[in-house]
């Protein structure tokens, strides 16, 4: 939907109209919340942080699948996998080469990004639901090649012990420590990914994803566009993942599952497709539902004690199919497009008619 402006306010320059952040107070107010975020540790419990910490981690991923499926148009159900990549890799420069974690972090990423380049070689072919196969199949093969492939390295099954991150002589290996290198990362993608949404390869992902036949008319190279979207969205997966193993300390093929890709575009979905507040907006509730499930299900288990276990387990994937589906039905657009309406019947008040 077109952006709206108060009565009286219009832009005089290029560089204004670009803005995203206009006023003056905008400027204060992000500004505050990025303080509160990065105090956090200093006045919540670890428990809190924790959680700031899982939904940091998750809306990098999800940014990334939203440069492929909100903005390309390419459905793809292989993130967690290329996570797992991303997380091996890391977990190899650091404990066996003895890299820096933040040269490790890159190094992840870009490697992330190379292996979803080649999942991403079927989408000049195939569109839709044969897309979304072929994706599937990196979350069986890369499973199966990091617990049967070079086991004397990869260590099986049994996966990897990763070293806590070490920068400048600081161990981040506390939840109130790692929070700062997720958040800094967490800052950096979404700039990143912003700008990438309003740059020409952004127009050239939108064009693809509304009508591909058209844009390939007018010029735009199909295949090589839909593997920069392919890479750029395994380059946030292998971000994601680096960060995650190194803040569980572990990683196996278990790691990252398909049950995480499948949530991961759930949260897109209720977030928002083609929106970049839409993986925000996404992880945070889905993440808060998923915490809710946990924190109600000793009260489910004292009122079903026959079933406590099944029914507690059950929670998780309740609440979240629950949500999806009322979002399906009455908010197909996620809590990204909601946002917008709320800000145009503000600024319209008192004529919101």
């Amino acid at each position: 939907m077109a952006i709206l402006r108060p009565a009286g306010e219009f832009d005089t320059s290029y560089a204004s109209d670009m803005a995203t952040i206009r006023r003056p107070w905008q400027w204060c107010l992000l500004l505050v919340f990025l303080l509160a975020l990065f105090t956090l540790p200093f006045y919540a419990s670890q428990g809190l942080v924790a959680l700031v910490n899982r939904i940091g981690i998750t809306i990098i991923a999800v940014q990334g699948l939203s440069l492929l499926t909100g903005f390309t148009g390419q459905i793809s159900l292989g993130q967690a996998a290329f996570m797992t990549a991303g997380g091996y890799v890391s977990a190899l420069l650091v404990n066996e080469l003895g890299w820096p974690f933040l040269l490790a972090l890159p190094a992840a990423a870009i490697a992330a990004g190379l292996v979803g380049l080649i999942f991403g070689l079927p989408s000049l072919r195939v569109k839709g639901f044969y897309l979304v196969m072929a994706t599937l199949a990196a979350q069986f093969i890369i499973p199966w090649f990091t617990r049967n492939a070079f086991q004397d390295v990869l260590n099986g099954a049994q996966g990897l012990n990763v070293q806590v991150p070490v920068i400048f002589g600081v161990e981040f290996n506390t939840p109130q420590r790692y929070i700062f290198l997720t958040l800094t990362v967490l800052v950096l993608t979404t700039i990143l990914a912003f700008n990438v949404t309003r740059s020409r390869l952004g127009r050239a992902f939108i064009s693809i994803r509304d009508n591909d036949l058209a844009a390939e008319l007018l010029g735009v190279n199909l295949f090589k566009y839909k593997l920069q979207a392919f890479f750029l969205a395994s380059m946030y997966a292998g971000l994601a993942g680096s960060l995650a193993a190194h803040q569980l300390r572990h990683i196996n093929s278990e790691t990252f599952t398909l049950i995480d890709s499948i949530i991961f575009m759930g949260m897109l979905v209720i977030g928002g497709l083609g929106s970049n507040l839409g993986p925000i907006f996404g992880a945070i509730v889905v993440e808060f539902l998923i915490e809710a499930a946990t924190l109600l299900g000793p009260f489910v288990a004292m009122i079903f004690p026959a079933k406590s276990a099944g029914v507690v387990q059950a929670l998780r994937p309740l609440f979240f199919g629950t949500s999806l589906m009322l979002f399906l039905i009455f908010e197909p657009r996620g809590l990204a497009y909601r946002w917008q309406l709320f800000k145009a019947a503000w600024r319209l008040r008192p004529f919101s008619h």
